[in-house]
């Protein structure tokens, strides 16, 4: 919930520099590409330079048969992008949904479709004016080409489902009978197209159905773990416990001999690319290749079942004592004492502090989480003479292509990469450490090549959410007010500089919206790979801040809901609001307006009522431009055991939700990971060595302990944004304080001591 303003990029219109070009399709027909630049914001590049560098690009072919395909450009997870995507553009083109067919786009580079990166939510806000202009221009050449066959006025003729009318006399012409035409006319001015009255939507607010589900419920191979080439080879890859161990010697000769394992290689580990200064664009993972030994076979499970009679001793380095254990002791002592750092300092909160009619004081601790995708990573490669062809389920292609560039010392062009669909990333796949083993175990063998994680892989060589721990002092004046807040955070760091998933930033809420206001840092050395999962940081920070705001309401004697609307709607902020390089900054005024709704849709008023033993919780969060506002009721056995009843959460995500039933199945299932995260999922060490291997010590929320989720959209007049992550961070807090409010007892360290099985 930052609510500062991170840049521009949203302020500045569309240039005449941005480029639609239309050509004739193989076998005829009409191919439209539109190129925007993206300012501000380089997808995976550190480079910030010409525009090309940081395009969007959008494929249109129509063909004579009248049948439309649209490439979709962003990697598909499940996030339901690959739908969502097509239909902004197809809406603006007045193309019947039932003559598209969606594909997805191979990566093509920036100077064709910019990073091609799906992660944070954004897909949709940088998307939205761009595929409208594309397909409203795309619609005007259409029109122009049907009014150019009868000799009448472009201003007679009007398209809707795939064809162009005339009005006057009611002739029609098919998008297919058109398309040859159109493709040779002059390319309209996307700074000028007319779009189409929103009112007219007739693609977008509908519910459609993900095209791949079919194929995904029988079995059809789609996703990257089904990808096969002719004389493919499989292998494992098998790293060292201790994390940047190094391979001094392994039995290489003997697992070379087990059934159908024709090489088994020894590589040493890669140069790590680390954190940067705050400010500066540093790397979201270091991802370069892990030292390790691989074992090539013709099956996996022959390679699988000779890894388990490989024997390695390992240079485990400098951090094969570190600990879980070790990590909290630091971790205590840091909070004991002075911090290292102020981020941010408002005021005089000491003074305020003890200055308040109460003073209230907690501290909270959430520990490393995985990713845990139900697919786990994978990738197949095929080298031959200094150039490597890459099929990935990843979510950052560009990345990854210079990663595998910079590892096999070959120029990036002569990489291609094929986005294949992901079993699941949640941030993971933003990493490409599978694409670069998968290219240099290839090179080694001079043959196509399928590397794949055994589910112990994936949990034990995560890029995982990084723990952390804030000592929390709040003041509330005599009118139950909040005047005063602290926050000492420690943190872990392997350069001088916190991770950038790590530490909150000085402007995470209520910074800014109470008079005296201080944010402080410690770090805590450590070498654990960290990355983003689903909500960044926000998955973590909403847990503490909407938890400690409920114990301050209570302190107050105010209804938790109230206590935070008066927070918002008295605070001292800068009334205007910032352009952020997505869409536009925190507005207090649309946080509250969820916050009612919410409160209305779940009786919260009336919770008074509910039996013994069961409460209702409540938390908001403002992350990645959507506001959310939840309520969860549970109830708290005699044991300690929590069952979570039911969620209400009240969402806005602008005026238009472009799928609605992938947007309640994105919400949905932002709310079961936060159930999860909160009830049994931790990462701990032990000697260097994390200690979780499977599900059956990293546990998944089962079925029948999901709760009935009710949603309701909260309609403003703002562009769409994405959903991807907006509701899992209030989803953490509402479930703790409800545990609260059914059996008094405060959840300050994550997962829960009892954890629902």
């Amino acid at each position: 919930m930052n609510t500062a303003n991170d840049g521009a990029m949203n302020a500045a219109p569309i240039s005449r520099r941005d480029v639609l070009k239309a050509g004739a399709a193989v076998g005829g027909g009409l191919l439209l590409s539109a190129t925007f630049p993206l300012r501000g914001f380089a997808a995976g590049s550190a480079a910030a330079g010409a525009a090309d560098d940081y395009a969007i690009t959008v494929y249109v072919r129509i063909a004579p048969s009248g049948a439309v395909t649209l490439f979709a450009p962003n990697p598909e997870m499940g996030q339901g992008i690959k739908t969502s995507l097509p239909m902004i553009l197809a809406e603006e083109l007045d193309v019947a949904w039932k003559d598209v067919t969606i594909q997805m786009a191979d990566y093509l580079g920036g100077s064709l479709m910019g990073g091609q990166t799906s992660g944070g939510s954004y897909s949709t806000p940088l998307n939205w004016l761009p595929l409208r202009r594309a397909g409203a221009a795309g619609r005007q050449m259409l029109i122009r080409a049907a009014a150019q066959t009868w000799g009448v006025a472009e201003s007679e003729c009007d398209a809707a489902d795939s064809q162009v009318t005339h009005r006057p006399s009611g002739r029609t012409l098919a998008y297919g009978a058109l398309a040859q035409k159109a493709a040779a006319l002059p390319v309209p001015d996307l700074d000028t197209v007319p779009l189409k009255d929103e009112s007219r939507f007739r693609i977008i607010g509908q519910s459609v159905r993900d095209p791949d589900k079919r194929r995904i419920v029988t079995g059809q191979p789609i996703f990257g773990i089904d990808f096969r080439l002719p004389g493919m080879k499989c292998a494992v890859y098998h790293k060292g416990p201790v994390f940047d161990a190094e391979v001094r010697r392994a039995n290489v000769e003997a697992v070379k001999a087990m059934p159908g394992v024709s090489h088994v290689l020894v590589f040493k580990g890669g140069k790590r690319l680390l954190e940067g200064p705050p400010g500066t664009q540093g790397f979201s993972n270091d991802d370069a290749l892990r030292a390790g030994v691989a074992i090539v076979a013709d099956t996996w499970w022959h390679a699988q079942k000779a890894r388990q009679k490989l024997e390695v001793e390992w240079d485990e380095g400098a951090h094969a004592g570190d600990s879980s254990a070790g990590f909290e002791a630091l971790a205590q002592q840091r909070l004991s004492g002075p911090p290292q750092d102020t981020v941010r300092l408002d005021g005089e909160p000491e003074t305020a502090l003890a200055r308040a009619a109460r003073v209230v004081r907690a501290t909270y601790a959430y520990p490393f989480v995985a990713h845990a995708t139900l697919e786990p990573q994978n990738c197949v490669a095929a080298y031959r003479e200094g150039r490597v062809e890459i099929w990935a389920p990843t979510q950052s292609p560009g990345p990854g292509r210079d990663l595998v560039a910079r590892g096999l010392g070959i120029p990036a062009e002569n990489i291609t990469v094929h986005m294949l669909r992901s079993g699941g990333g949640f941030g993971r796949r933003l990493a490409n450490d599978y694409m670069i083993e998968a290219a240099l175990i290839s090179r080694e063998i001079g043959a196509p090549v399928q590397v794949l994680w055994s589910r112990e892989d994936d949990l034990q060589h995560d890029f995982y959410r990084p723990g952390g721990y804030h000592r929390l002092t709040g003041g509330l004046d005599a009118d139950g007010r909040l005047s005063a807040w602290t926050n000492h955070f420690v943190g872990f760091a392997r350069t001088e500089y916190f991770h950038r998933s790590s530490a909150p930033s000085g402007n995470e809420f209520p910074a800014g919206f109470v008079p005296h206001y201080a944010f402080r840092t410690s770090k805590i050395p450590a070498n654990v790979p960290v990355g983003p999962l689903r909500a960044p940081g926000d998955n973590a920070y909403a847990f503490v801040f909407q938890c400690f705001l409920d114990e301050l309401a209570h302190a107050a004697g105010r209804d938790p809901i109230d206590f935070q609307i008066e927070l918002l709607a008295g605070a001292p902020v800068a009334k205007e609001t910032p352009v952020g390089r997505f869409g536009p900054g925190f507005i207090p005024g649309r946080m509250i307006a969820v916050m009612e709704r919410v409160r209305e849709l779940s009786g919260w008023r009336q919770r008074d009522r509910l039996p013994k033993g069961t409460g209702m919780g409540f938390a908001c969060y403002w992350s990645h431009l959507g506001y959310v506002a939840q309520v969860h009721r549970v109830s708290v056995a005699a044991d300690g055991g929590v069952t979570p009843e039911k969620v209400w959460v009240a969402v806005d995500v602008g005026r238009h939700v472009i799928n609605p039933i992938n947007a309640e199945a994105q919400i949905k299932g932002s709310v079961l990971d936060a159930l999860s995260v909160a009830q049994g999922q931790r990462i701990t060490l032990e000697r260097g060595r994390v200690v979780q291997s499977n599900f059956h010590d990293y546990p998944l929320m089962r079925n029948t302990r999901i709760p009935q989720i009710e949603i309701v959209f909260v309609r403003t007049d703002f562009a769409p944004t994405g959903l991807g992550e907006p509701a899992l961070p209030p989803a953490l807090p509402a479930f703790c304080n409800a545990i609260h409010a059914a059996s008094g007892r405060r959840v300050r360290t994550l997962p829960l001591d009892t954890p629902a099985g």
